[in-house]
């Protein structure tokens, strides 16, 4: 099988898996403010949770004008619940601000406009890249990182080698899939600390498994 070939196998397999899971993906109804909003509060947090508050936030702060003109403390208190809340207010206001004064309330298409936001670096970026705009993007978090070096498709230290690396080798088709693949890989089955390679469904394509038998 060419290397092509064998990434593409994995990749269905995981979309076979968890067809029925919901991560960001939940949010591809909503506008590209709404996205990038949620994708800030889903840090550290988990996605049932995240979907709760953002459909509460967003009810009474659907967009960039309104919620650049809310109160800390109404914000902090609809988010209370996703975890780091003031930070995460305080956060989600600012952007609304600047996207206001800056875009005129619209998300910028584009890395370097996205970049300029507050707080906003390359995983949440390009997971608006992807969810929002239908752009080529390899958004890489903790997990995504992890996966990858453990399936052998990369040796890196560091996420953003890990972006890079993987836009090397996986076809332009499937950097939309990569994320939120690997990410529910990586909390349901390829953990941090025990993995668990006897119920995963690519086992058989781990150059590592059987390291990580014995960790």
């Amino acid at each position: 099988m060419s290397n092509n070939g064998y990434i593409i196998k994995v990749l269905k397999t995981l979309k076979h898996r968890y067809a029925d899971s919901t991560m960001l993906s939940s949010f591809t109804d909503k506008s590209p403010f709404q996205i990038l909003i949620a994708t800030v509060l889903s840090a550290r947090s988990r996605d049932d949770q995240t979907i709760k508050v953002v459909e509460g936030l967003f009810s009474k702060y659907p967009d960039a004008i309104s919620m650049s003109k809310a109160s800390l403390r109404d914000l902090e208190r609809l988010v209370k619940s996703s975890g780091f809340y003031r930070v995460k207010a305080r956060r989600i206001n600012d952007i609304s601000k600047l996207l206001v004064t800056e875009y005129n309330g619209n998300v910028p298409d584009d890395f370097s406009g996205l970049l300029s936001l507050p707080g906003v670096g390359r995983k949440t970026a390009g997971c608006v890249m992807i969810y929002a705009f239908k752009k080529g993007a390899i958004p890489v978090d903790t997990h995504v990182h992890r996966v990858s070096n453990r399936l052998g498709w990369v040796e890196t230290k560091f996420p953003e080698k890990t972006e890079e690396e993987l836009m090397k080798i996986i076809p332009k088709g499937y950097w939309l899939l990569i994320n939120e693949l690997f990410v529910l890989h990586g909390q349901n089955t390829c953990k941090p600390i025990t993995p668990m390679c006897s119920n995963c469904v690519i086992s058989k394509y781990c150059l590592k498994k059987d390291v990580l038998r014995f960790k």
